[in-house]
């Protein structure tokens, strides 16, 4: 059980380190915070725009996050002999793939809680059809300048990485500049209840695809796994309409039925025009998602634990 916390350690603090997880995050949070500028004079629809536009940015963001933070950790120390050198000690495989999974499902986690109290921010930040909360929005940028600036410093004058420094940085003042609007502004006119229930479920979503995405990283290298997730991606957001109709034939109706069970249907998360037009989101609802995500979760898991075990790494020279 220590080899396994001590994987999933090193292997979080390796997907913080990469470039790419804070270019990734920082970009997510540019975006994000300047929706509600994109979203003026559109009347009565600038809540809506906003909300769809930040949970749309943290879901692929999160999912492509997942998918090259599994390709990186996982994919790349197989092709460098780290894996070789860490399984000649007294390390299972099984312990290894399933600390990987920890590790990059804590980093991916991260990455979308992040995402998702900036979308409660552009929230506020969007007060009307017609007019921004100056302050807050550049409050908001002041705190992605201060994150860098931070990151700068600890690199310099500690050689500290950057993209870590700066990320645990983001994940500290986003959240608690988002929890000030909730305490210190005037609630805006969607349920922030409703909307916290949606964000928690996109947060869900990008999970299920991180636990994918190592296990095609097993097997694959960065570009085919990306494509892959891809293809996932867009068969899990029309599974209901290709998988989920009777066609006449058993056969057919038996592999349709398989694949609706196989796919994740990225439709059960996304609950942003419920949001839109203050549907209220029912906990259970919520509950049955997560019960769904962690049984997924877990053959994903057994799956990956059995491709890796017959996997020869000693041999992997993948490019």
């Amino acid at each position: 059980m220590f080899n396994f916390f001590k994987i999933a350690a090193n292997t979080f603090r390796e997907s913080v380190r990469e470039p790419v997880f804070f270019l990734m995050l920082f970009c997510a949070l540019v975006l994000i915070g300047h929706y509600p500028s994109a979203a003026l004079f559109v009347f009565s629809e600038q809540l809506k725009l906003v909300v769809d536009s930040s949970m749309a940015t943290g879901l692929i963001f999160g999912l492509v996050a997942g998918v090259l933070c599994a390709s990186h950790t996982v994919a790349r120390e197989m092709r460098n002999g780290t894996v070789l050198l860490l399984l000649s000690k007294p390390v299972y495989r099984w312990n290894f793939i399933l600390g990987k999974i920890a590790g990059i499902l804590v980093a991916v986690t991260l990455f979308t809680a992040v995402c998702n109290f900036a979308g409660i921010i552009a929230v506020y930040v969007a007060t009307d059809q017609f007019r921004m909360d100056m302050g807050v929005y550049y409050l908001y940028l002041g705190l992605l300048a201060v994150a860098c600036l931070a990151g700068m410093l600890a690199n310099f004058f500690r050689g500290s990485s950057f993209p870590e420094i700066t990320s645990y940085v983001l994940t500290l003042l986003i959240p608690c500049f988002a929890v000030y609007c909730l305490l210190a502004k005037p609630e805006p006119t969607i349920s922030l209840s409703d909307l916290g229930c949606a964000l928690v479920l996109i947060n869900f979503a990008t999970i299920a695809m991180a636990t994918l995405a190592v296990v095609f990283a097993t097997r694959l290298d960065i570009v085919a796994n990306l494509c892959v997730c891809t293809v996932i991606f867009f068969l899990g957001l029309v599974s209901s309409f290709l998988f989920q109709r009777e066609t006449g034939s058993d056969a057919v109706d038996l592999l349709f039925g398989f694949l609706y069970a196989v796919i994740p249907n990225w439709q059960y998360f996304w609950l942003a025009d419920a949001v839109a037009v203050n549907r209220p989101i029912p906990l259970s609802y919520v509950a049955g998602c997560a019960v769904y995500v962690t049984i997924y979760v877990v053959i994903a898991a057994m799956w990956a634990v059995a491709v890796f075990e017959n996997k020869e790494v000693a041999g992997d020279n993948r490019i």
